[in-house]
């Protein structure tokens, strides 16, 4: 399947290098600019995890009772990053999540959180997407980034939702972080260890390994039937595209709260 997979990177290799290069990285100028850039980017932290236990249900048993479930190497490579993502250590050895964790570093630098904890008390509650949105009054752009990554949830096909997680989430992070981490640092050498620490961690470990690994299991759940592989590249397209109106929304939010405070 490397012919597949190779022709697919090439589609999106446009689309990539446009989120890794993207204008709102120098943008962020100080911490009022990170803290928007957080308040937007905050949203795409908390639902990969849904994303990824998706895929953790449709690819292992989480059933009882347990029977043997799809490839084992996939199997691994699911549960390795639930634990990665799901109960990680911070700066001080504590066992949290990598949600929990960039709440953490919001809080440290002293971006709002009350919208994203009020849009998952109010879904938490309601089930219902559109009334959380509205009550936690939600940026469109995260909005229509977490409608999309939902979307694809609820199309029940396994092999769109890996190649989103791969091309959209895992193999894009470290080029992304990098370019964040790289820029950011530069302007806050010491005032942003968690976030720093956040980033670095997702460089760490969802670098070449799980790139990899998710790359074999979008393979193998496309297999060799063409209408999966265009269905998977369209998916992708879409899924970098929310991400790159995601950074655009935040860009526009940075240099409009730039003009109108003087």
């Amino acid at each position: 399947m490397t012919e597949q997979i190779d022709k697919l990177k090439k589609t999106i290799e446009p689309l990539r290098q446009e989120i890794i290069n993207h204008k709102v990285y120098a943008a962020i100028k100080d911490i009022d600019d990170l803290k928007v850039f957080m308040q937007y980017h905050v949203y795409a932290v908390w639902d990969f995890m849904s994303l990824l236990k998706t895929l953790q249900s449709n690819l292992t048993c989480t059933t009882v009772p347990w029977f043997p479930k799809g490839s084992a190497d996939t199997r691994h490579l699911i549960n390795e990053i639930v634990v990665g993502e799901e109960s990680d250590v911070d700066l001080n050895g504590t066992r949290k999540s990598h949600f929990e964790l960039y709440l953490d570093a919001m809080q440290q630098c002293g971006a709002e959180t009350s919208n994203i904890e009020k849009f998952i008390d109010v879904l938490k509650i309601t089930g219902d997407f559109n009334s959380a949105f509205i009550s936690s009054d939600t940026p469109k752009e995260a909005k229509d980034f977490v409608d999309y990554t939902f979307e694809i949830i609820a199309s029940n096909k396994d092999y769109l939702q890996a190649a989103i997680f791969t091309f959209g989430r895992e193999d894009l992070i470290p080029g992304m972080f990098l370019s964040i981490v790289n820029d950011i640092h530069k302007n806050f050498p010491d005032s942003i260890s968690i976030f720093k620490y956040y980033l670095e961690r997702h460089i760490e470990v969802d670098g070449d390994h799980h790139s990899h690994l998710a790359l074999q299991m979008t393979s193998n759940l496309c297999g060799t039937d063409e209408q999966s592989w265009k269905e998977a590249q369209q998916a992708t397209i879409e899924s970098l595209q929310k991400r790159i109106d995601l950074w655009d929304g935040a860009y526009r939010r940075i240099i409009s709260s730039k003009t109108t405070v003087k």
